[in-house]
């Protein structure tokens, strides 16, 4: 196995190219423990923490760039971004312990094709694009693009995200994220649930989308349950009819953490918990 670091975007993409099996080095904390597992065996080994703005939070249109070696405890360390994001923000901070925030990425989180990565529901909600360099140059794709199946993306061999942006918010939004877990700290969410709204100036919810993690083969938007919030002041009837959309567009298995009929009640219950809290961020009064 070689390991290099990247001197940019391109010289990675190359690299990548030219392997049989190549991974890439942002965080290390899943690919590093796969190699330690067996479970995965790369002739090479791209390292991107030294190519330039990869390890950035930059203001862009109104929003933020998050580069794709940024770590969990540097998000949770920009007032700006938490201030702006909370949601997804609380979502990325909820991977691993505190050790693991230090190394840990956003991107990582995403590009695992994980149906459970915390991140992905929050990211959903936030209407988030992620950046891709490849064999044919640089373009811009919706985080809901990326997702295929469990393990899988749709990125191809040499791809490489390179970072995600966040837009801009209206002035009265909020957003939340929420999961079940077994312990009481660090472990796979059973269930998750991601909420982001605006109000109007009354506190009734002008937009909303909801987000569902680990009750599918991926991250799925539930539209349904969003338009149950739109319109409302999260009135209890509001709240029931999200909870009731989102159990019904759960599709979960079975393990050993959790049965599938309790995921599709948890996930509800989760959904509108995490409304609750996006209404009171936005500047709504419960």
């Amino acid at each position: 196995m070689r390991y290099v670091r990247a001197k940019d975007s391109q010289d990675a993409v190359s690299l990548m190219a030219a392997a049989m099996d190549p991974m890439l080095l942002a965080g290390g904390t899943d690919l590093l423990v796969k190699m330690k597992l067996g479970r995965a065996a790369p002739d090479l080994v791209v390292d991107l923490k030294q190519i330039a703005g990869m390890r950035d939070i930059s203001p862009e249109a109104g929003g933020f760039r998050i580069g794709a070696a940024v770590t969990g405890a540097e998000m949770g360390e920009s007032d700006a971004l938490m201030a702006a994001w909370p949601g997804v923000v609380d979502a990325v901070e909820l991977i691993g312990s505190t050790q693991v925030q230090g190394r840990a990425t956003m991107v990582g989180n995403l590009c695992n094709g994980s149906p459970a990565a915390d991140s992905v529901p929050a990211l959903l909600t936030a209407e988030a694009m992620v950046r891709i360099t490849g064999a044919n140059g640089e373009r811009d794709m919706p985080v809901a693009e990326l997702l295929k199946g469990p393990g899988e993306t749709t990125l191809q061999k040499s791809d490489i995200v390179t970072s995600i942006w966040l837009p801009a918010r209206p002035e009265r939004a909020g957003d939340a994220y929420l999961r079940f877990i077994p312990r009481t700290e660090m472990d796979i969410a059973v269930a998750g649930a991601a909420v982001s709204l605006s109000l109007d100036e009354s506190g009734t919810v002008l937009a909303a989308r909801v987000a569902l993690g680990a009750v599918a083969p991926t991250a799925i938007l539930v539209p349904e349950a969003a338009k149950a919030l739109i319109g409302s002041r999260l009135e209890a009837p509001a709240l029931e009819a999200c909870a009731a959309a989102c159990s019904a567009a759960s599709s979960p298995i079975d393990d050993r953490r959790g049965t599938a009929e309790f995921r599709i009640k948890v996930v509800g219950v989760l959904a509108a918990r995490a409304a609750k809290i996006a209404y009171n961020r936005a500047g709504g009064s419960l």
